[in-house]
């Protein structure tokens, strides 16, 4: 919701009759949780708080699928990502919530899969709400970052073949990729973006860092290890999240990656570039950052975005 305000004009507090209609009319929408909307997942939030119980998979299974039943749609496709980045740290954890979450769904009727995807290196290049809107743009143009647009491929592949339009993985990528080379991915955005009151215009418009500076590797040797949750973490410390319920973004600031795991880094190359608002906040988001990458004399190879598709039949 974050960086769908990060586009100006853009609501995310509709009516459920506005909610309703867009998607009778443009087949897509996004809404922000209401007191009416979807109350079993703030009670069953509340309830984790309350009994020290928020990583109790049974009731994180519950509190989600609450939501996604609630749209009484044919397929869900879910991504469920795990590592220092992620709630779920381990692929053993998150397999049990996917799995958990995978049945629920199939035992209400609903055709569910869940994808497993690695959060111990950062997905695409930017960290932060305006840039990465800006990114996704680029990725519905066929111009973002190879690991981004493979997991955007490999989950609406699953929807495509789950929901009978595709018979196999590679006929329904051909789909997709025919779609954002003739610049139908992309005008669909547009058309989804202007229906929630944002505009094309706006688009071209994202808030700006007003001051961009380099983080310089303090080390060389093949990038090892991207710690996620310091990277997570230094983005909040410029502004891009939040530290409390009560706390305002800067929907401007935040990270962006210029390296990845397995490249070889000498002492001095910049390893990312924070965007910025404020001095202060930069020098804590470079003290979280220092260490956030790990370098080793041998070379590394960039483990796969999704490690594994759960689906029902394949678990029980």
């Amino acid at each position: 919701l974050d960086k769908m305000e990060a586009i100006r004009g853009c609501r995310v507090n509709l009516s459920q009759e506005e909610f309703v209609r867009q998607v009778n009319e443009q087949g897509i929408a996004v809404i922000g949780q209401t007191s009416d909307l979807v109350p079993a997942d703030r009670k069953l939030y509340a309830l984790r708080d309350a009994t020290g119980t928020v990583d109790n998979i049974p009731l994180i299974a519950s509190s989600i699928m609450s939501k996604k039943l609630a749209v009484k749609n044919d397929v869900l496709v879910l991504d469920v990502k795990f590592g220092k980045g992620a709630f779920m740290k381990s692929l053993d954890e998150a397999r049990d919530l996917a799995r958990a979450m995978v049945d629920i769904g199939e035992g209400m009727g609903l055709r569910t899969a869940a994808l497993l995807t690695d959060m111990n290196q950062p997905l695409g290049s930017a960290v932060g709400n305006s840039l990465e809107v800006a990114e996704a743009i680029q990725c519905l143009k066929g111009e973002g970052p190879p690991d981004l647009e493979e997991l955007a491929l490999t989950i609406g592949a699953e929807h495509l073949c789950m929901g009978g339009l595709c018979s196999n993985q590679a006929e329904a990528r051909g789909m997709l990729r025919a779609r954002i080379d003739s610049g139908e991915a992309h005008e669909k955005f547009v058309q989804f973006i202007t229906a929630q009151g944002g505009s094309a215009e706006a688009l071209e418009d994202l808030p700006m860092a007003p001051h961009q500076v380099d983080f310089a590797s303090p080390g060389a040797g093949h990038l090892k290890e991207i710690d996620c949750l310091a990277i997570g973490h230094a983005a909040m410390l410029l502004g891009a999240g939040r530290e409390t319920k009560e706390s305002t973004i800067d929907l401007s600031v935040g990270l962006e990656m210029c390296c990845s795991i397995g490249d070889r880094i000498e002492t001095g190359q910049p390893l990312l570039r924070l965007h910025y608002g404020d001095e202060s906040r930069r020098e804590q988001a470079e003290q979280a950052l220092s260490p956030a990458f790990t370098f080793s004399d041998e070379e590394q190879t960039r483990t796969p975005v999704v490690h594994e598709v759960v689906r029902a039949e394949a678990h029980r």
